[in-house]
């Protein structure tokens, strides 16, 4: 029997905020029954999502009305000590008080993961949360992780990266054990910087199942199950591939709409283009788990539509459902003691 699960959801965060959040949730509702969602934002952006529901979902769509909002540029500090009835604080109290058992927001991304931090702490043994997400690869999704939160990293952090990301990857694409790859400058043993190094070695003596350092061009073979590396590299190496994506897509249409003979081919080539398009569209991708947190929070992308946020709560269910958290604090507990920080 499939576990009933709650979710709440920021209905303010994001650029598009109720427009996105709403359709989405109510789509979702329209097709599962075991998910239940608990909308926080303010009241007349609640009025219009009880308008739209025509009260159809009895008390698997909840309202709890918030005060404030987080807006996209604002300091994280800020954003913690001034806003503590936001549309965000709220949505990550309800998965602390056990009301939801996950929460997705698409607001502002420092805020999100300081006021996760500071209400949820961390999980025991991990010295700090991480970003985590699906990629495209040749093999299907594969995840990375750290895209943004720590900028620089001591080799047992990455060590502790890898091992949350072995758990969300092995979760959502139902395997047995991830392959654990390191991003690094070169395959050799003695390529990278020395945290990279004692890293790999870690990782060596680890029960994980890693595979060694992985290059930048192999990220999307699907050797690896899970590539880790800081939150700076790790970031600067997605970023590159929305770019070289958009790129991609600019260079087509161009081409097939150079000339007459040119946009005939096009039509002709449509359907494998549509194919591409949709293997390569960022929406399917979308939601970035904040990994490391006592509770589940997923991180949707601020430009989000329906479907992309659809995406979003697709990965809350997930890793509610199969306890994400408990997960990573008890293979933290298994593994060897050099990866266990006070």
């Amino acid at each position: 029997m499939t576990r009933k699960v709650t979710i709440a959801l920021d209905v303010m965060g994001g650029d598009r905020g109720p427009q996105t959040v709403i359709p989405a949730a109510l789509a979702i509702l329209e097709r599962d029954d075991s998910v239940g969602f608990t909308l926080v934002g303010l009241p007349d952006a609640l009025e219009q999502a009880r308008r739209e529901s025509n009260d159809a979902y009895g008390n698997r769509l909840q309202f709890i009305p918030a005060t404030e909002v987080v807006a996209m540029n604002e300091l994280p500090a800020d954003a913690l000590r001034r806003k503590k009835d936001s549309s965000m604080r709220v949505v990550i109290e309800q998965v602390k008080s056990g009301a939801a058992d996950a929460c997705v927001s698409a607001g502002n991304t420092g805020a999100l993961m300081a006021t996760a931090r500071y209400v949820l702490k961390m999980l025991p043994g991990i010295d700090r949360p991480a970003i985590i997400s699906a990629v495209p690869t040749l093999t299907g999704p594969s995840f990375m992780l750290d895209l943004g939160a720590n900028v620089g990293c001591t080799a047992e952090q990455l060590l502790q990266f890898a091992i949350m990301g072995s758990v969300v990857a092995e979760d959502i694409l139902d395997i047995e054990q991830a392959t654990i790859g390191l991003l690094n400058i070169g395959q050799e043993d003695i390529k990278g910087n020395e945290v990279v190094r004692e890293a790999g070695e870690l990782l060596s003596r680890s029960d994980l199942n890693y595979i060694g350092f992985v290059e930048g061009d192999a990220i999307f073979s699907g050797r690896a199950n899970v590539v880790v590396s800081d939150g700076f590299v790790g970031n600067v190496a997605l970023k590159t591939m929305e770019g070289v994506a958009s790129l991609i897509a600019v260079y087509l249409r161009q081409e097939f709409s150079s000339s007459s003979f040119r946009k005939l081919q096009g039509i002709v080539a449509s359907p494998a283009l549509g194919a591409l398009r949709s293997r390569l569209d960022a929406r399917r991708y979308n939601g970035a788990s904040l990994v490391g947190l006592n509770g589940v929070v997923i991180k949707s992308h601020g430009g989000a539509d329906k479907l992309a946020f659809e995406h979003a709560i697709n990965v809350a269910i997930v890793e509610a459902r199969k306890g994400v958290p408990v997960q990573i604090g008890k293979l933290i507990e298994d593994q060897a003691p050099e990866c266990i920080r006070a």
